[in-house]
């Protein structure tokens, strides 16, 4: 099996023996649009996740309420029976209406449904990690992640969670969490364009936490600027490889799950784990100016 995915190296989950390669797989481009319905092309859908742990990426990142049940189902038929070495990580915090809007479900009924509907759909008796999704679709709250961090520490004493992350938190409310939980990973928005993690990033990096940056390449709204245009014609890459090997030469603790549904992006984006920016095309990268978290 190749190992293209380790080019940029692996890093070691904080008090656990789980090692994942710096470059992964985000399923949120499996289901329809904006992650809502089935695939278009179901058999291309579950080809693409095969050719991701065939690359060598042990690390799939996932949500049950991606479809939703979509792209759980897919990763179970595409994969099962799992690599001994597969880290799939999930999200729980958020919900579906019926006409696909995002919905905060925090409360420890929600909560401990969906950890049941996640081993379920994927089949499995436990999760590697579990993330807490807080906040709404639009950006942070400031509320406290007390509450149901304690519902999730809850099902982890049950052994269906193996480790526990957080999603679309503050700088305030990781420290909240730490106090609460032996969190491994944060997962935020952050790439080239929206970089207002930096801080945290840095104080991660320094507890040996992991980071995971979602929308690394803009999300909705893919990267453009002619600053990543000049550098990906100095380097003879493409725009997106270069916006990825940034990242991972952003900070060791930096964890990559760049979706996409098509066999030729996924090669694209493992190949960018070969990339090396030196530090003049890096400082022209870093004038692009910083955004905000939606």
């Amino acid at each position: 099996m190749s190992s293209q995915a380790n080019g940029g190296g692996a890093f070691t989950l904080p008090g656990t023996s789980v090692t994942i390669n710096r470059m992964g797989y985000g399923a949120m481009q499996l289901p329809g649009p904006h992650a809502w319905g089935p695939p278009r092309d179901k058999p291309a859908a579950l080809a693409v996740l095969r050719e991701a742990v065939a690359l060598g990426v042990n690390h799939i990142d996932t949500a049950n309420y991606y479809g939703p049940r979509v792209s759980n189902q897919l990763i179970r038929e595409a994969l099962q029976p799992y690599p001994n070495n597969l880290v799939i990580v999930t999200k729980i915090g958020f919900a579906r209406s019926s006409d696909g809007s995002w919905i905060p479900a925090l409360s420890r009924a929600e909560l401990e449904a969906a950890v049941k509907d996640n081993l379920r759909n994927l089949a499995l008796d436990s999760l590697d990690i579990v993330n807490l999704r807080v906040g709404g679709p639009r950006g942070f709250s400031e509320a406290s992640v007390e509450e149901p961090l304690a519902h999730l520490l809850k099902l982890q004493g049950q052994g269906v969670v193996k480790h526990i992350g957080l999603s679309n938190v503050t700088h305030a409310q990781v420290i909240e969490g730490l106090k609460i939980a032996s969190i491994v990973c944060v997962q935020n928005k952050y790439n080239l364009a929206h970089r207002e993690d930096d801080s945290l990033i840095d104080a991660l990096a320094a507890k040996g936490i992991a980071y995971t940056p979602f929308f690394p390449l803009g999300g909705f709204s893919p990267l453009q600027s002619t600053a990543l245009a000049d550098v990906a014609t100095a380097l003879r890459a493409k725009p997106m490889q270069v916006a990825l090997a940034w990242l991972l030469q952003r900070s060791p603790n930096m964890l990559l799950i760049p979706g996409t549904a098509s066999i030729e992006h996924l090669r694209e984006n493992v190949a960018a784990t070969k990339l090396r920016i030196p530090a003049d095309l890096l400082a022209k990268l870093n004038s692009m100016g910083k955004g905000s978290v939606p």
